[in-house]
């Protein structure tokens, strides 16, 4: 038996009968070209030069102003802190106090960082860094006598014993060797190493000009073991 043709009825009008259409595929359509304006290409190549200029220029400002980063090199601040302990030094209350134009004195007992110059040759401006513990403030009378320090002043005018009065007292093992008999004037402190025994300091170079400060110690960070907030 043979399919059988669907029949189509011929058109009233004589024309000729059409095949029926068949549906066309749709075609997905292209996505449109983006084009960059050439104004952005060029921000962005200003936007990478001035990151470039500006981050050494804050970094530089950071560590001016702010807080920098030290080593501890010798044993004058043991058991406190050892040689090659990596230290975040403080700046930024010298910095607030030169913009107030106001006088920078550290608390007693903190430590600091600080330069002197001619520390082993009086007539050399050659500077030194070093990192003692306050001990003496402006108007203290500071006496080291039989191997102790004894801080004279208007609060305590029998005099203290710092060594055995604040809190640092516990890491000071050594005798305070010396003879001195000095007080200390505006804009200056008087300074010592808690290794008393091996430490150069107001003992024997006198007091520390407080402009001569660089900052005072908040952390230290290597060994990660002994990291300490101070």
């Amino acid at each position: 038996m043979l399919p059988q043709t669907p029949y189509i009825a011929p058109d009233p009008s004589g024309a000729s009968p059409q095949p029926p259409m068949q549906p066309q595929p749709v075609l997905p359509s292209a996505p449109p070209t983006s084009i960059r304006p050439k104004h952005e290409g060029l921000k962005s190549i200003i936007t990478t030069v001035l990151i470039l200029l500006i981050a050494p220029i804050l970094a530089l400002a950071i560590t001016a102003y702010v807080f920098q980063s030290y080593e501890v090199d010798g044993p004058s601040m043991k058991p406190t802190l050892q040689h090659r302990d990596r230290l975040i030094i403080w700046k930024a209350g010298r910095t607030w106090a030169k913009i107030t134009r106001g006088e920078y004195v550290p608390e007693r007992a903190s430590v600091i960082v600080f330069v002197k110059k001619g520390l082993y040759d009086f007539s050399s401006n050659k500077e030194k860094q070093l990192i003692k513990r306050v001990i003496g403030l402006p108007g203290d009378h500071v006496v080291v006598k039989d191997n102790a320090i004894t801080i004279y002043n208007d609060e305590n005018p029998d005099g203290f014993n710092p060594d055995k009065t604040l809190e640092y007292g516990a890491s000071i093992t050594k005798l305070t060797e010396g003879n001195v008999d000095l007080t200390v004037g505006p804009g200056e402190i008087f300074v010592a190493g808690d290794n008393r025994t091996n430490s150069l300091d107001s003992r024997y170079f006198g007091t520390v000009a407080v402009g001569d400060i660089i900052g005072t110690l908040s952390v230290r960070i290597l060994p990660i073991s002994e990291a300490e907030k101070f």
